[in-house]
């Protein structure tokens, strides 16, 4: 058993003393022999991380093609041409456009459908079995089976609701169709989160509410709003970081290409058409790390955000 830092200071100082030293030695060794269990973690980070990273960082100061052969050191030459690039621009507006669409909708959508599930009664696995299993789709099986529904003339969505909306042909149609498919495709992740999170709200909350005469928009608003406002932090934010990389239901909507007027070009879709068809790989190099810059100041001002908040609650 362990000697704690009260009981060792009523010890006399030759005991205590050894006794400090004996914990100091423990600490050591626990430290050692959990060393090896997080040895393996740390080995796989710092070979799919930490060694692409910096690799990559390297190859965004130079010229390097597809091919490697040949590339020579030019400094931070792709990063000014990044940054006076229009097409580069114009692709992280998309990417931008899309998550201001779709963060608010998701975050909606995912809490309204996670009280449905929570307080309907009859059939209640049936819809919570319905709201999750698309999230489970690979991302080319739910962009197919909504490309199929939005073509113009035999798509199943035009013929129900009697429409002839050019939904993937029109500039400005297109990424609408992108982001009805996307709140189909990922609601459910979201949906899961709101769903455990009012789970874990006690009863009691609202049997007192109910004594005091609250109504259920007042419960709503004063308990179960103010419970789920951490899960709604954290929807926000990965949904923000996971609409900011938009890339595989675009491209496959839009047969692998950029859409009408390259009005669906995301920036990751124009990195890789610069490291993979121009084949210039360095300066792709450059535009990820700038990405990679763009997502970590986005999860940084969430965190501070997020702390000013707390702080501002105490």
């Amino acid at each position: 058993m362990t000697t704690t830092s009260a009981e060792t200071t009523l010890l006399p100082p030759s005991r205590a003393s050894s006794a400090t030293a004996t914990a100091t030695v423990r600490r050591k060794q626990g430290f050692q022999h959990g060393g090896w269990f997080i040895a393996p973690f740390l080995l796989l980070f710092a070979l799919f991380v930490i060694w692409p990273l910096l690799r990559g960082v390297w190859l965004s100061l130079t010229d390097a093609n597809i091919s490697g052969d040949g590339a020579s050191f030019v400094g931070l030459d792709n990063y000014r041409e990044a940054l006076h690039d229009a097409a580069m621009w114009d692709a992280l507006g998309h990417s931008a456009y899309f998550t201001l669409l779709v963060v608010p909708c998701i975050t909606v959508l995912a809490f309204l459908l996670a009280m449905l599930a929570h307080h309907i009664e009859r059939g209640k696995w049936l819809w919570r079995l319905c709201f999750f299993v698309p999230f489970l789709l690979p991302s080319t099986v739910a962009a197919n089976m909504w490309q199929w529904l939005f073509t113009q003339g035999i798509g199943l969505f035009n013929e129900t609701f009697g429409l002839t909306t050019p939904w993937l042909t029109d500039k400005s149609y297109a990424m609408l169709a992108i982001v009805i498919e996307t709140l189909w495709w990922t609601v459910g992740f979201s949906f899961l989160l709101y769903l455990a999170a009012l789970q874990g709200i006690p009863a009691h909350l609202y049997e007192a509410a109910k004594l005091d005469g609250a109504n259920a928009w007042r419960r709503i608003v004063h308990i179960t709003l103010p419970m789920l406002r951490h899960i709604t932090g954290l929807v926000v934010a990965l949904q923000i970081l996971a609409s900011l990389q938009l890339f595989d239901q675009a491209v496959v909507m839009m047969d692998f290409g950029p859409g009408p007027e390259t009005s669906t070009r995301s920036f990751v879709q124009y990195t890789l058409e610069q490291g993979f068809t121009s084949y210039r790989v360095g300066y792709a190099s450059a535009m990820s790390i700038i990405f990679f810059v763009i997502i970590a100041a986005v999860a940084l001002g969430r965190m501070v955000l997020l702390r000013n908040r707390e702080e501002g609650t105490r």
